[in-house]
C-alpha cells in the first residue's frame, strides 16, 4: 500500500490520462469500424472521476497512504488485480503533516477503502532520542493516519458505507528495546480503531487495524542477519509473513468480512 501522498505526505502519485491517451485506444479495422469504444468510455469516466472525485456506480476506489512502500505496493497490486481503482498519493500530491492539505485532498477525493500504511522507524533508546525525532515518528505513524481517517470518514458516513484499515505493528503490543516511540504510535492506532469503529458503526462504516508482522522490506534492511534469526525463531511457524500474504488478508477483510469492525488482526505466528 508502500503510499506517502502516500503517504499523501508521503509517498505516491497517480498518473492522469490525457486526451491523447484515450484516443490511442481507438483503432479502425479494414471496414473502418471503430474498436475499443467501450474501453475508451471506461477510461474517459475514470479520468473524470479522478478529476472531480465523483464516485461512479460500480467503480470501487481505494486510497493507500504509504502506497509506494513494499507493503503499500503489494496492497495496491492486489486490489488492482481485483478490479479496484487504486490511488497512492505521493509527497508531491499530499503533505500528511498538513491537516489543511489532508482535509482539502479528501474533500475532492472520495474512496470506499482507506488504507493508512505510511510509516517510519527511528529506533533508539528514549534517553538518546531528540524530541523532534519522537515527534517525527509519532507524526507519521499515528497523527498522519488519524488526519486521513478524520478527513475521509464523514464522506463515507454520508454514503452509508466505507472501510478504514490502519496498519499497526506487533511492536504495539510487544515493543523491542529502542522502539518506544514507534510502539507508542502504533499502539495509539489500536485505540483509535476502537474509538472510530464505535463512532461510525451506526453509519455503516467499518474501521479495523492490521498488524502484518515482521516483513523483509527496505524498512527492516538495517536489522542484522543475527537479529533476524532471533526474531524468526520467535515465530511458531519459523517463517516471516510476506507483503503479498498481508495484502491478500486486507483484501479478504474488505471483501469477505463485511460485518467485522473495531478489530485488530495480528498476521504472523508469534505468541
Amino acid at each position: 500500500m508502500e503510499c506517502s501522498p502516500a503517504e499523501r505526505r508521503g509517498f505516491h502519485g497517480n498518473d492522469n490520462l490525457g486526451a491523447s491517451d484515450g484516443c490511442s485506444l481507438i483503432s479502425r479495422d479494414a471496414s473502418g469500424s471503430r474498436r475499443g469504444s467501450s474501453l475508451l468510455i471506461t477510461v474517459y469516466w475514470s479520468f473524470i472521476h479522478s478529476l472531480l472525485g465523483v464516485k461512479i456506480a460500480g467503480l470501487r476506489r481505494a486510497i493507500i497512504t504509504g502506497g509506494r512502500g513494499s507493503l503499500g505496493s503489494a496492497i495496491s497490486a492486489k486490489f488492482r488485480s481485483e478490479g479496484w481503482e487504486v490511488v497512492c498519493p505521493g509527497r508531491g500530491d499530499l503533505d500528511l503533516a498538513d491537516a489543511g492539505a489532508v482535509a482539502q485532498y479528501f474533500a475532492v477525493e472520495s474512496c470506499d477503502l482507506l488504507v493508512c500504511a505510511a510509516g517510519i522507524v527511528r529506533d533508539q533508546p528514549v534517553s538518546r532520542m531528540l524530541e523532534s525525532e519522537w515527534d517525527d515518528v509519532f507524526g507519521v505513524n499515528f497523527s498522519a493516519a488519524a488526519r486521513c481517517a478524520e478527513a475521509a470518514l464523514p464522506g463515507m458516513a454520508v454514503r452509508g458505507s466505507g472501510h478504514v484499515v490502519f496498519i499497526s505493528s506487533y511492536a504495539a503490543v510487544h515493543p523491542a528495546v529502542g522502539q518506544a516511540a514507534y510502539a507508542t504510535a502504533k499502539a495509539a492506532l489500536l485505540g483509535l480503531t476502537k474509538g472510530l469503529a464505535a463512532e461510525y458503526g451506526g453509519a455503516g462504516v467499518r474501521v479495523n487495524a492490521v498488524l502484518p508482522g515482521f516483513l523483509e522490506t527496505p524498512m527492516t534492511e538495517a536489522v542484522s542477519p543475527k537479529r533476524k534469526e532471533v526474531v524468526r525463531n520467535l515465530h511458531m511457524l519459523g517463517e516471516f509473513n510476506t507483503v503479498d500474504a498481508a495484502a491478500d488478508f486486507i483484501w479478504f477483510l474488505e471483501e469477505r468480512m463485511p460485518y467485522t469492525s473495531g478489530q485488530s488482526f495480528s498476521l504472523d505466528s508469534r505468541p
